[in-house]
């Protein structure tokens, strides 16, 4: 999720805007952007998770040591504050995972801030973890989730051998404290394509995403977001051993 901003484009003081449609590199061409309103602070909390998908590209995984320390949080808390940025957006990595993000969540609540956790479903059968669907309620948090499909086969050809299924019993606890029913506690999928091409429309997806998981498994949510696989780290590195870099990079 993009930061949004009210932006003016101003070139000696006056506007920089062309009457006529140009490229985005001409209309920054020599001006100065000032952000009026910054709405979501979204922060990496680190490259620490329990999963090593093959689409990340982060190249995040249950190797990577690399978290965000008490310290910069509380930078980050102070920006929230300071800025009145109404929305914090944590991601990762699995975000759940490093030591400080349950201080992170509850501090960014006393500002009065929506919570917006990037979940990966999974990290919730990680010890010390179960409890993260009371914690996410407690808090009020947006729970955005990772699905690439709802049949098994694809979700684990992505993000590992018996992934769906935990994901499937993730989302039930989800459902079980009120996620994706009750109005303030809103559930979000997110599809992205576990090959070598580009999600297909975002509306159509969503209700396959709905139908399937309800008839199926009696799944309830929110919403589904379509993202497109970036060409970088670890997905690059499978294109590249797949041979389909030169053909995907083109789709793009």
């Amino acid at each position: 999720m993009i930061p949004s901003a009210q932006v003016q484009i101003t070139r000696n003081g006056k506007s920089a805007l062309p009457d006529s449609p140009v490229s985005f590199e001409e209309k920054l061409g020599g001006a100065e952007l000032y952000s009026y309103a910054i709405d979501t602070l979204q922060v990496n909390v680190g490259k620490l998770c329990n999963q090593a998908c093959k689409h990340c590209h982060v190249d995040a995984s249950p190797k990577r040591t690399e978290i965000m320390t008490r310290r910069t949080i509380d930078e980050c808390l102070r920006v929230l504050r300071e800025f009145q940025i109404p929305t914090l957006d944590i991601t990762g990595g699995a975000p759940e995972m490093i030591p400080d993000f349950r201080y992170f969540v509850t501090e960014a609540k006393k500002l009065n801030a929506k919570i917006i956790v990037r979940h990966n479903l999974t990290v919730m059968f990680e010890p010390n973890q179960t409890d993260l669907p009371e914690f996410f309620a407690e808090n009020e948090c947006e729970v955005v989730c990772s699905l690439p499909y709802f049949p098994a086969q694809q979700t684990d050809a992505q993000r590992g051998a018996g992934v769906f299924d935990k994901s499937i019993e993730a989302l039930k606890k989800l459902n079980a404290v009120g996620y994706g029913t009750e109005e303030n506690l809103v559930l979000n999928l997110v599809y992205n394509p576990v090959g070598a091409f580009l999600p297909p429309e975002q509306t159509a997806i969503e209700a396959d995403f709905k139908r399937e998981l309800k008839t199926r498994y009696g799944i309830a949510f929110n919403n589904l977001f379509t993202i497109t696989n970036v060409p970088i780290a670890r997905y690059l590195d499978w294109l590249r051993r797949s041979g389909n870099e030169a053909s995907y990079t083109e789709i793009i």
